[in-house]
């Protein structure tokens, strides 16, 4: 079978990120059906409609990255109730100009961990309604608000907690076969 390329949008700049945790033991889960491939966000311009009409180079070939991969998973945190800025801005650029968004038709997933009882899920509503806008296939179901506890990811990137982990390999086999139907 081959292997699903999915682009993964990670939320948080924090070089001890929950969610880049999350993230790298998410695509452990399934090596063998999913290829990850993380998208860095953290020097990314500031998306401004001036340069619409001459893209940076960063927009560029951010926009070749999320074009050249089969779907996208984002992986967030919530700070105030909502996405990070960093990942906002990120989607702004891969998706302006209007009309020229790479994001259009690609299936995704979007999975979050916080310490807070409910996970991200704030963030994640607001994100699905984005990416809804955006002309992305949002996988419905299961939603994963991830309840991060140390120790939940070890240090190999692997999880844990066996519930945990049967769970987010129920939400990655659910993910390779809605890219399997989605994907353009």
């Amino acid at each position: 079978m081959e292997k699903r390329k999915v682009a993964v949008f990670v939320g948080s700049l924090r070089e001890g990120s929950f969610n880049r945790q999350l993230a790298r033991a998410i695509g452990r889960l399934r090596e063998d059906r999913l290829e990850f491939e993380a998208v860095e966000i953290g020097q990314l311009p500031l998306y401004n409609q001036d340069f619409d009409d001459d893209y940076p180079a960063a927009g560029v070939a951010l926009k070749e990255q999320v074009r050249g991969v089969d779907a996208v998973l984002f992986v967030t945190p919530e700070y105030n109730r909502s996405v990070p800025g960093v990942l906002k801005n990120a989607i702004d650029l891969a998706s302006r100009p209007y009309g020229d968004s790479a994001f259009a038709g690609l299936p995704a997933a979007v999975t979050g961990a916080s310490v807070g009882a409910i996970g991200t899920a704030m963030a994640q509503q607001h994100l699905r309604n984005i990416l809804s806008y955006l002309d992305m296939a949002v996988m419905p179901q299961p939603e994963a608000y991830i309840h991060f506890k140390e120790g939940l990811v070890d240090e190999d990137g692997r999880i844990t907690r066996q519930d945990t982990r049967e769970f987010l390999e129920d939400f990655v086999d659910r993910f390779v076969e809605w890219i399997d139907q989605h994907r353009p």
